[in-house]
């Protein structure tokens, strides 16, 4: 009995490592970017090489670049049509300031509708002080570099809530110098799991009294602005439709910049990563890295290494940044 209990044990064990082992579980697809630039009063050629140059050793991401025409007179309006659609991200880095040129409206309303439908946008930086004039991408924003009778302004509370600042009241948009800064943690945002409340980004600018709609908005972190001596949002969400956008003042890129620290803190470069993840509706799996800033202590990475792109030439010279309110 117990010899043919044995025989039968042996023959099934023997059966199931004949088995094939399970497959692994199959690999997420790449999330597929598109950074659409061309004009802006910050430096977007650089900001599109650096941003593609810190993307491009996660493995996550397939990056594509979708370049407007550099002015409003330039050939190529007719045929620019970005195929927002093909995309689970879009990065937008426009900034209309100072050449004064709205997207074509068939263009504005593919973007509308890629958003609505469940597409994700990262706004950058410059392409916070975008577009005044486009009623939807002003909701999109929720709080962008905007002038004092424009809409709601937000600041963040000593206990961590929320003050509404009505329009009219306070000042228009502005920041005063960049200076390293210490991001404070509101909530527990995908996003930011795991990572500390309290990390120091170099060199940044601190928005105050951003301006908007202020609907649907949920506010990441934010950061003291020693001009005002109050606290600001550095870090926010808005809801549109079925969409998601991310809105971050990190990613300043200014002419005769080359390496800016601030491309290069840990933290921000880690904060892009999970931010695109979270965008494309994906599990953010990007982990928190050794080298990750502290409340105290700045983290500077290597150099970014750039591709060089083959962009339209840009307008011969570009004017000084301009600003919601004089700066001082």
């Amino acid at each position: 009995m117990k010899l043919r209990l044995l025989c039968g044990l042996l023959l099934l064990s023997l059966a199931f490592a004949a088995q094939p082992p399970p497959a692994p579980a199959p690999a997420q697809p790449l999330v597929r970017v598109l950074i659409v630039d061309g004009y802006s009063n910050h430096d977007w050629r650089l900001t599109t090489q650096l941003i593609r140059g810190i993307l491009a050793p996660t493995g996550l991401f397939s990056v594509d670049v979708s370049t407007a025409p550099p002015t409003r007179n330039a050939p190529g309006w007719d045929a620019w049509r970005p195929r927002f659609s093909d995309y689970d991200v879009v990065i937008q880095t426009c900034n209309d300031l100072d050449v004064g040129i709205p997207w074509p409206r068939p263009v504005q309303e593919d973007f509308e509708k890629y958003v609505r439908n469940g597409g994700g946008v990262y706004v950058w930086h410059a392409g916070n002080n975008a577009f005044e004039s486009w009623p939807a991408y002003n909701e999109m924003l929720g709080l962008g570099w905007r002038k004092r009778e424009f809409g709601w302004a937000v600041s963040v509370n000593s206990d961590g809530t929320l003050n509404r600042i009505p329009a009219g009241m306070g000042q228009a948009t502005g920041h005063g110098n960049r200076v390293d800064t210490v991001v404070h943690r509101l909530g527990d945002h995908p996003i930011h799991a795991g990572l500390p409340r309290e990390w120091k980004t170099p060199d940044i600018e601190v928005y105050y009294y951003a301006r908007g709609p202020a609907e649907n908005l949920e506010v990441l972190s934010y950061g003291h602005d020693p001009r005002t001596q109050l606290d600001w949002p550095l870090e926010w969400t808005v809801s549109y439709g079925k969409g998601r956008v991310y809105t971050s003042t990190f990613g300043h890129v200014w002419r005769g910049d080359t390496q800016p620290e601030r491309m290069r803190c840990a933290g921000v470069q880690t904060m892009l990563v999970r931010a695109l993840q979270w965008l494309a509706g994906r599990t953010v799996t990007w982990p928190v890295p050794a080298d990750f800033p502290s409340a105290d202590k700045v983290s500077v990475r290597v150099e970014i290494p750039l591709q060089i792109l083959t962009v339209p030439p840009s307008s011969p010279a570009e004017p000084a940044a301009k600003t919601a309110e004089p700066k001082t």
